[in-house]
């Protein structure tokens, strides 16, 4: 057995020869741990049911943005290290150890997550595993799935060789995905009863980080999904805290940056994570937070989990703050003109699920405003979600002749930005800065009229000086 931060290279040479990999689901999740995977010079087998993106990712196309990943697929389709298939029978027979990376999105209707493509996956595994092997889960689900899911692959397991089960989440952030998988802060495993063979087998895949001395911790099934909802219901709250604040700090006056930074300097707070602005989204914290609270109801500890709720309607209300914002700033929405400077949950990526930035500039179409986006990378998947917002190309193009422009997707592009940069093209002098990247002070130099959530704002309708017919 590899043993933690002691692997010679002889046993890294025996692992990567050994062990065969298969990653089913090829999303956002699975690509990026097959692709990391093979980088670390295992040989990869990524599986889908979804012939079109198999193809795409065989070609060495990723079909979504994430910084260094692409590099990463090219390298490897073309070394032989990673295939891509849709057959189970062909990934059954083939690899040793198979991860589970499909999507468990929010159930249309309810707040539960929908586990129903985590349960094909690992049915269809055990029906067509013809040798020892160890399915591994990585996917986000509600706690009790692992050992339900140990259960019925074990009943439904007719061939040769004998199945273990360990449950693996990632703790993956957009963006980052590839440094999150190749050198992540800790691994957790959940196994059955100490199964040290299961150990030994993730010893092995994991020998790299554990040689870089990452944190290993094994656990019980529960504990295992536990962990990465716990996570992701920590960080929403930490958002929605500074955020609630904000609500108090744009009512009485004074600065949400300066009250974040003072009380960061706690260690036992921290500064990371809070950021006040028009809140979190994406396909994670969401709908993680939702799901959980789902869970402990139907666990019957309704009260346990009940401040989510309060945490999840302060993230949305950010959003209302925006749209009213800037209907209190422009005196009605119906015929402007408004510039929307990203449209993804987040910078470095594509992504636009439960997006607030998106919400909001949809919401402004909806009452009337003719909207101009831009987002270097998520135009079109948005495009795709509400295709009557006008996507264009560039910051120039989306702020031109708009009465507001409104930043809400904090990319470097638009950090940068100074006011000298949109003189000339908007026709009003006015921003919205929705996630608190603008230097205000430089900004009201420049005679611009400037509100960022989190600071108290009176708009004037004189100071503001509106030059065009809204």
């Amino acid at each position: 057995m590899a043993t933690e931060g002691h692997l010679s290279r002889t046993s890294l040479e025996r692992v990567i020869v050994t062990l065969r990999i298969t990653v089913i689901g090829t999303g956002y999740l699975g690509a990026t741990h097959a692709a990391c995977m093979a980088e670390l010079g295992f040989d990869v087998l990524g599986v889908d049911i979804d012939e079109r993106k198999i193809e795409q990712l065989a070609a060495g196309q990723l079909p979504f943005h994430e910084p260094g990943l692409p590099e990463l697929l090219k390298k490897h389709t073309a070394s032989g290290k990673l295939r891509f298939t849709t057959s189970f029978e062909e990934a059954g027979a083939w690899g040793d150890v198979h991860f589970i990376g499909v999507g468990t999105p929010q159930k249309p209707g309810g707040y539960g997550a929908d586990i129903r493509y985590v349960d094909a996956a690992a049915l269809s595994l055990a029906q067509h595993i013809t040798k020892d092997a160890l399915i591994v889960g990585k996917s986000t689900v509600p706690v009790g799935t692992a050992r339900r899911l140990a259960c019925l692959v074990q009943e439904k397991h007719t061939g040769p060789g004998t199945i273990r089960f360990a449950w693996n989440p990632e703790f993956l952030r957009e963006g980052f995905a590839v440094k999150n998988t190749i050198s992540p802060d800790r691994l957790v495993i959940g196994i059955e009863d100490r199964d040290l063979d299961a150990e030994a087998i993730l010893r092995e895949v994991y020998a790299s980080q554990l040689a870089a001395e990452t944190p290993m911790i094994f656990t019980d099934y529960e504990t295992a999904e536990l962990v990465k909802v716990a996570a992701n219901a920590f960080l929403a709250t930490k958002i929605s805290f500074i955020n609630a604040f904000s609500e108090v700090t744009e009512f009485v006056g004074g600065d949400i940056r300066t009250l974040a930074d003072a009380i960061g300097h706690d260690a036992r707070i921290g500064r990371r994570f809070l950021n006040a602005g028009v809140g979190f989204g994406g396909g994670c914290l969401p709908k993680d937070i939702r799901a959980l609270q789902a869970r402990v109801s139907e666990l019957g500890l309704d009260r346990t989990m009940r401040f989510l709720t309060e945490v999840d309607e302060i993230n949305l209300r950010r959003r209302d703050r925006v749209v009213a914002l800037t209907e209190e700033i422009l005196g009605r929405l119906n015929g402007a003109t408004v510039g929307i400077l990203g449209v993804a949950f987040k910078p470095d990526s594509d992504d636009v699920r439960d997006s607030p930035a998106l919400d909001v500039a949809a919401r402004l179409f909806n009452a009337g405003a003719n909207v101009n986006v831009y987002d270097p990378q998520g135009n079109a998947n948005a495009a795709k979600r509400f295709p009557r917002l006008n996507y264009v190309d560039s910051v120039p193009a989306a702020v031109r002749d708009a009465h507001v422009v409104i930043l809400l997707t904090e990319w470097q592009e638009f950090k940068n930005l100074h006011p000298e940069d949109l003189n000339g093209l908007v026709a009003n002098k006015i921003i919205i800065d929705g996630r608190n990247v603008l230097n205000v002070q430089e900004w009201e130099d420049a005679d611009w009229t400037i509100a960022a959530l989190g600071r108290k704002f009176e708009p004037s309708r004189e100071a503001i000086g509106l030059n065009a017919p809204v």
